[in-house]
């Protein structure tokens, strides 16, 4: 089969495209024929060594999928040859990742794929989308009614944060990078879009939110918490999810004379029950059609290295040439 795969960690150019073996699933692997995949910071983190993490060699780099199962292992319980399927939490903790023709996955960490939702669709939302509904409502314990913040709803996070955040009866401020995002952000549901190159951000929140902000999900790499807290309200709570060389001052007092809580999570650390309930959920929102994948842009799986380095350029150096996810097809 063929798949992006690296020998070594280092920059996108370590990437190399070619023929692995096609795996054989074994006790409760399923092995799926994959029609989409997509990148995540996270995926460009452990190719370049910045997280360091146990891989096997060669490794497959990627965490999402999605596609049709093709065979079965003897302990299978919850699919079936035809089956379609996606899943995320590939590529993490040893496992091998998902950029390939073919991926063996445990069934524990797959999920049926509704009906009138494409691969694609199922890729891009794959590990954004259960970021967003753990940090929304294990971490954040959205509720009807409240204020929340994120930065950068055209994003492949944000996006999902918006929107679940609006199927929650929410209201939602976001912000975006140019007059095309931000009508995006309004499109996934947003009531307040903050143009921030061109619109004082602070005053604006104020503004909108004069009692302040229940819930602030905090995207950025470099989290401000002396101005975050100064924006939530009594009982405000702070999602962290980014940002992981970050090293941030707390404001001590007026944290706590709000009662506020900051909640810090990474999605691969959630055991495979706590996935499952929240994709059931999405699967959920998907056949309703409240939920949507925001996909910048869909390239072949031989173009994994472009797709890294296009990936790297505006989590790390800010590039702001993404609005969504990239997702590859073999």
């Amino acid at each position: 089969m063929k798949a992006a795969y690296i020998e070594q960690t280092g920059p996108p150019e370590v990437i190399q495209y070619g023929e692995l073996p096609t795996p054989k699933p074994t006790g409760s692997q399923v092995l799926v024929q994959v029609g989409a995949v997509s990148v995540n910071p996270i995926d460009t983190y452990i190719r370049s060594g910045m997280v360091q993490a146990p891989i096997p060699r060669p490794f497959i780099v990627g965490c999402d999928l999605a596609g049709t199962v093709v065979e079965v292992g003897p302990e299978v319980k919850r699919f079936r040859l035809g089956d379609r399927v996606w899943g995320s939490n590939q590529g993490l903790l040893g496992r091998q990742g998902t950029f390939a023709e073919y991926a063996c996955v445990d069934e524990q960490w797959l999920y049926p794929t509704p009906a009138g939702v494409s691969d694609r669709e199922a890729a891009a939302l794959a590990l954004t989308a259960i970021t967003a509904h753990l940090g929304l409502f294990r971490h954040g314990r959205i509720r009807p009614g409240e204020v929340l913040f994120v930065h950068g709803g055209s994003g492949g996070v944000g996006s999902c944060v918006v929107q679940m955040a609006k199927a929650a009866g929410a209201t939602v401020i976001t912000t975006a990078g140019s007059p095309e995002k931000a009508e995006i952000c309004r499109q996934l549901g947003a009531d307040r879009v903050i143009l921030y190159k061109t619109e004082d951000a602070d005053q604006a929140i104020r503004q909108f939110a004069p009692q302040g902000v229940d819930l602030w999900w905090e995207t950025l790499r470099e989290p401000n918490l002396e101005r975050i807290v100064g924006h939530l309200r009594l009982g405000g709570r702070v999602v962290l999810m980014a940002g992981r060389e970050a090293r941030s001052v707390l404001p001590v007092g007026p944290f706590y004379v709000k009662d506020c809580s900051i909640h810090g999570f990474a999605m691969f650390n959630a055991p495979a029950d706590l996935q499952r309930q929240s994709a059931e959920q999405i699967n959920q929102w998907l056949a309703e059609g409240k939920l949507r994948a925001r996909i910048d842009r869909v390239m072949k799986l031989a173009q994994t290295a472009e797709a890294h380095r296009l990936q790297e350029e505006n989590t790390l150096r800010g590039a702001s040439t993404l609005a969504g996810k990239i997702v590859l097809e073999p």
